[in-house]
């Protein structure tokens, strides 16, 4: 029986073996009534059916066991685990088994025991196809070949995820999310059809979506060549499979006739109705091949819109958010996937590009080419598009009618602004005249200055609300320049008020109060707010780059400085590149300066600490050539200086840098600015890192009041006061109070403003607690840290491995020994690659790891390397505490030996050394006592040290 006469049987046999025998008979009655030839091809094969009762009971090739391949060899690869399989072979997840390298891969093998020349031949034209192929949504083929039992493989990339429908349904994803999904496989099959291919077999089980949300194409093994002219025809034509996926299949694949590129989009549409609606287009009363081919050639689908509100038995579905679902579904998405599924190729669209574009339209409310393009519907979705612009726009143009001409308007126009000028220039020398209420000797008090501006203006620009605004805006300016942040920010507010209730606005003035907002709530600490307003404003405004382009990149920086302060890195940088290039245009060499000062704070928070020191040297030096004038942005860049010389455990060097930006500060800002009393706090804990204790901490307090009242409590600066004296308490031996001052600063520092200090300042609180013998407390608060600090910086920052030292001597103090190790080791390597092998922080982490040694019995060892940390060259506070707490430790050790009388001698020269150099006492002073203490007491061993 030919495959011609195969496709008029065929459905036949299914029907008829569905009916019982009266049926049946009748049916074939009516049949050799038409067709007595084709009435006794289908009563044989019935006859055959009837005759065996085993007949196709057992398979004609036996199904592979998975178990009894796995570990088998095929040419360089071994299998592992059976991934798939089909009619035509299988598919495992295998790994490199000859020792070039390793890697994993999804190998695609041919059936065990099948012969079929045509298989090998599509086999072997899939290897062709794929290696076309070269896209980040296609799995890629990464080998090819014949083993020595002359088996062909292909060793594609193996992609571990879900099939489309799948991911969809198991991550809840919404149409759009849905769409954007589809938009990734209609790149992929572009692809193909760019490459000649038609992929003949798309279906959601080829398609599939990993863990990130990536796309993955597989399974190219029946797709068609189109510039194959040559292709030799199948072996056995009479005899050839089919073998695409009825279910997804389109009328001219059952027909047997040409594939073209639109036969995919037929597929594509089936893949899409089935992901947007949860349902396939064809509901059958029995799914057997017969009806879904006449479902396939002759019945139209339901409306997505539709299906998605039906129940697999028909009931409908009122569920709140499928009624949702469906509206969105209804008009463009609807008519998109009609179209896609029109039984006619010619009715279809054209490319799978056509398909992608009216999708991407329709997110972007533009007409799509699947609906009628009448003008209602035209107009539609330009209004539903443009709907603020066109508002804005009607509101202009009303304005405008009441104009008679457009040269007496602008006239009008440039008479008022000629008045608001005289007003404002009127208003500033009555204030100065007037200004005998604030004045204080021979000085004025600039802030009761602002507040009777303020008031004045109120009064006497009632009639002006432009003038009155911008007046607002420049008092709320000088706020800011005075530390009065929230002030500035409660001005701000009003002028945002007034402007909203003007119909006209120069957009100069909008973006001024735009910037200064933003810049109040960051220095606020409310950089979640900031972040919030600029993702609503800012994409409006940077369309007038060109107009104006100083405010423009202002509006750049304070958006970078917000999100960096909200830990989105990436998008800052973004944006101050941006603002460095306009500046860099204007020849504004200060605003240049203050981005490449605002890049190197980047490298810093990213832990690019060579890379920050080079960009602030480089902004350094830049300011000096083209400004000679003191700007605050040079307290800025040397007070980040001063932050990497104290890193680095150069405080003569940081003291220095601080004193510098003070002295520049107090200049520009004058004493209680937030500025300056940050630079003061810093400095005190200079004081800290040396030994002197008392003196920071009375300075601390003082700046700490200081602060309370120009930023409140909830202020990130105020946190870091907390933080300061808790650390302060804590080296003078009060650990009840320093618990409840850093435990106030995590608290404070838990709000979203404060997320960036928040990994630091639990860090410091871990380091109490453990000292205090609260472990488990502090266990928790160092996975927090390390975890918040893995996600701000990357797993392998070295700030990661300070964290897993600390995490390694609270489970040592655990005596958990063995888990201790392996943090120990990280936090070596990492602080080692991170800061260098000579930096405080990677020697003690090497000073963790040797007492490690010593808690293990590995004395000798333990005491090598304390005799290395001890003699370890390095100037600053940092590397003199290590040393002291090396050689105390060398000593600790020698005193379970024969050298207890030496070592016990050591410990009080250095106890009394520390009484002079730490008259303040301290934690190490007090680590060392305690060291000799424990020598003083009898000897546990006279061996101990030669195991």
């Amino acid at each position: 029986m030919d495959a011609a006469r195969w496709k008029r049987v065929s459905p036949l046999l299914d029907v008829l073996l569905e009916l019982q025998a009266d049926a049946r008979a009748a049916r074939l009655a009516t049949l050799r009534a038409q067709d007595p030839e084709l009435a006794s091809d289908v009563e044989a094969l019935l006859a055959m059916e009837q005759d065996n009762d085993d007949f196709l009971v057992a398979p004609l090739i036996d199904k592979p066991d998975q178990h009894s391949h796995t570990g088998t060899r095929v040419g360089p690869y071994q299998l592992e685990t059976l991934l798939g399989e089909g009619g035509m072979g299988m598919v495992w997840l295998a790994s490199r088994a000859d020792g070039l390298y390793q890697r994993r891969v999804a190998l695609k093998l041919l059936r065990p025991g099948l012969a079929d020349p045509n298989l090998r031949l599509r086999f072997s034209r899939e290897r062709e196809i794929l290696a076309r192929l070269e896209h980040p949504n296609i799995a890629r083929l990464l080998d090819a070949g014949i083993d020595e039992r002359g088996q062909p493989y292909l060793a594609l990339e193996y992609a571990e995820g879900l099939p489309i429908n799948e991911y969809a349904r198991e991550h809840g994803l919404s149409i759009d999310e849905r769409l954007a999904l589809f938009a990734q496989v209609c790149e992929a099959v572009s692809h193909a059809h760019a490459n000649l291919i038609v992929h003949r077999d798309l279906k959601p089980s080829n398609i599939l979506v990993t863990a990130s949300g990536e796309v993955r194409l597989l399974d190219f093994g029946i797709a068609k060549l189109l510039d194959d002219d040559d292709a030799p025809p199948p072996l056995h034509p009479r005899t050839e499979i089919r073998a695409f996926t009825l279910h997804y299949a389109a009328p001219e694949q059952i027909r047997g006739e040409l594939v073209t590129t639109r036969t995919d989009v037929y597929s594509l549409g089936v893949v899409l109705y089935e992901l947007l609606s949860r349902a396939k287009p064809y509901r059958l009363r029995r799914q057997t091949d017969a009806e879904w081919e006449e479902a396939i050639l002759a019945v139209d689908p339901l409306r997505p819109s539709l299906a998605i509100q039906r129940n697999p038995d028909g009931s409908a579905n009122t569920s709140v958010y499928v009624r949702r679902d469906a509206r969105r579904l209804r008009g463009d998405l609807d008519n998109i996937i009609l179209k896609a599924l029109a039984k006619a190729p010619v009715h279809r669209y054209p490319s799978v590009e056509a398909l992608a574009r009216d999708i991407q339209q329709h997110l972007q409310g533009r007409p799509v080419q699947a609906r009628s393009q009448s003008l209602g519907y035209r107009m539609v979705k330009y209004v539903s598009r443009h709907r603020v612009v066109i508002l804005f726009g009607s509101l202009v143009a009303l304005a405008l009618l009441g104009a008679l001409l457009v040269s007496v308007w602008q006239g009008e126009q440039t008479r008022r602004e000629a008045q608001r000028a005289q007003a404002m220039q009127r208003f500033m020398i009555g204030l100065f005249d007037n200004a005998g209420v604030a004045q204080r000797g021979r000085l004025y008090d600039a802030r009761a200055l602002l507040q009777a501006g303020e008031a004045r203006g109120a009064a006497e620009l009632a009639r002006q609300p432009l003038t009155h605004a911008e007046l607002m805006g420049t008092i709320a300016r000088l706020h800011l320049g005075l530390g009065d942040y929230r002030e500035a920010q409660a001005l701000l507010q009003k002028q945002q008020a007034l402007l909203q209730s003007l119909s006209s606005v120069p957009p100069r003035l909008r973006l001024e109060s735009l910037t200064m907002r933003a810049r109040a709530l960051n220095l606020l600490g409310r950089s979640g707010e900031c972040t919030q307003l600029l993702a609503r404003e800012v994409p409006a405004w940077e369309a007038l780059q060109a107009q104006l382009p100083a405010h423009v990149a202002s509006l750049l920086t304070a958006v970078g400085r917000c999100q960096r302060s909200n830990g989105d890195f990436q998008g800052a940088r973004e944006h101050f590149q941006q603002s460095h290039k306009l500046r860099v245009q204007l020849q504004d060499h200060a605003g240049v300066a203050e981005n490449l000062w605002n890049l190197a704070s980047l490298d810093q928070d990213q832990g690019n600490l060579d890379e920050a020191w080079r960009g602030y040297q480089g902004a350094l030096s830049y300011l000096g050539q083209h400004v000679p004038e003191r700007t605050p942005v040079s307290i800025d860049i040397e007070r980040s200086i001063a932050v990497l010389q104290r890193d680095r455990g150069e405080v003569a060097a940081a003291r220095a840098s601080l004193q510098r930006a003070l002295t520049l500060s107090r200049e520009v800002h004058g004493a209680d600015h937030p500025v300056t009393l940050e630079l003061r706090r810093q400095l005190a804990s200079l004081q800290a890192d040396v030994g002197e204790y008392r003196l920071a901490q009375q300075a601390l307090r003082e700046i700490q009041a200081s602060t309370l009242a120009a930023m409140g409590p909830g202020h990130p600066q105020t946190a870091a006061g907390w933080n300061a004296l808790g650390m302060i308490a804590w080296q003078l031996g009060e650990q009840e109070r320093a618990l409840q001052l850093m435990a106030r600063a995590v608290r404070t520092w838990r709000t979203p403003d404060g997320r960036r200090q928040l990994p630091g300042g639990l860090f410091n609180y871990a380091m109490v607690l453990h000292d205090a013998g609260r472990q488990d407390e502090a266990l928790a608060a160092l996975n927090e840290a390390r975890q918040l600090r893995a996600r701000q910086y990357g797993a392998s920052h070295p700030l990661v491995g300070d964290t897993d030292r600390l995490i390694g001597e609270v489970l040592a103090a655990q005596g958990k020994l063995d888990a201790a190790d392996a943090y120990f080791q990280r936090a070596v390597a990492l602080t080692r690659v991170g800061y260098g092998p000579d930096h405080p922080r990677s020697l003690y982490a090497r000073l963790s790891a040797a007492l490690q040694w010593q808690r293990q019995g590995k004395a000798v060892s333990a005491l090598q390397e304390l005799n290395r940390l001890a003699a370890q060259q390095g100037q600053g506070s940092e590397y003199d505490q290590l040393r002291w707490l090396a050689r105390a430790h060398a000593d600790a050790i020698r005193c379970r030996g024969s050298h207890r009388d030496l070592a016990l001698r050591d410990l009080q020269t250095l106890d009394a050394t520390l009484h002079i150099a730490r008259a303040d006492g301290g934690v190490i002073p007090r680590r060392i006592a305690s060291l000799r203490e424990q020598c003083l007491s009898p000897p546990l061993s006279t061996t101990a040290i030669q195991r």
